[in-house]
């Protein structure tokens, strides 16, 4: 049905195909079938030449092309975009950069985010949760989430030392955010993560000093 679309797309990122940024994303990890190196300002302008389309961007969501991909994000219209339909898109996230591109794009904005990210933080699986820390964390930074405990995040303080690289970053930073609500729920969150602060494990420590420096520096200002 969007055959045409499809077609006039990927003959657009063919032009405009950069090698040397697909090849640097290829050796950074971001595994994609095709990825023709468009800058992400390259594909936001290229989304303008499309009317906004559940279905086309469904379409566009299932190609394991890097372009298309980010282009199902910026065309999905916020009011389509179900529930059944995010938790599915989450499910099927393969790297860090779909991940922050679907946040940024559509997660972050819809009338359910909230609840969203702290389902899908303490989701199972780790990926999922590593999503739902990552849309807590911009909730925060757009200022849509007032108020929100540590505490409820029931695997963060596990995933803050994790060998998930992506997994720790984003309990980091979710923390961070939680922290940064008031000097009480910092100081509650060091006081959880003290255990680490001598640990021999590197990652450990860095988890206790990292928030710790963050929230010594925050609340000093």
């Amino acid at each position: 049905m969007y055959e045409d679309i499809l077609r006039d797309i990927r003959q657009r990122c063919r032009k405009a195909m950069n090698g040397v940024a697909s090849t640097s994303m290829r050796k950074r990890g971001m595994a994609y079938k095709v990825n023709f190196g468009l800058s992400i300002q390259q594909i936001k302008d290229l989304s303008t030449r499309y009317e906004p389309n559940a279905e086309l961007a469904e379409t566009l969501w299932k190609e394991d092309t890097r372009e298309l991909k980010i282009l199902a994000t910026l065309l999905y219209p916020i009011d389509d975009f179900t529930v059944e339909t995010a938790n599915n898109w989450i499910a099927s996230i393969h790297n860090q950069e779909i991940r922050e591109q679907l946040s940024l794009n559509l997660l972050q904005n819809l009338p359910f985010a909230n609840k969203l990210a702290l389902e899908s933080s303490n989701n199972e699986d780790e990926d999922i949760r590593t999503t739902g820390y990552w849309l807590l964390a911009r909730l925060f930074l757009i200022k849509k989430l007032e108020k929100q405990s540590a505490e409820a995040l029931h695997s963060v303080w596990n995933d803050v030392t994790s060998d998930n690289m992506f997994l720790r970053n984003a309990a980091l930073l979710a923390l961070k955010n939680i922290g940064r609500q008031s000097k009480e729920e910092a100081d509650a969150i060091l006081t959880k993560l003290s255990i680490y602060k001598d640990d021999s494990d590197l990652i450990k420590q860095e988890a206790y000093n990292s928030l710790a420096f963050e929230f010594e520096y925050y609340f000093d200002e």
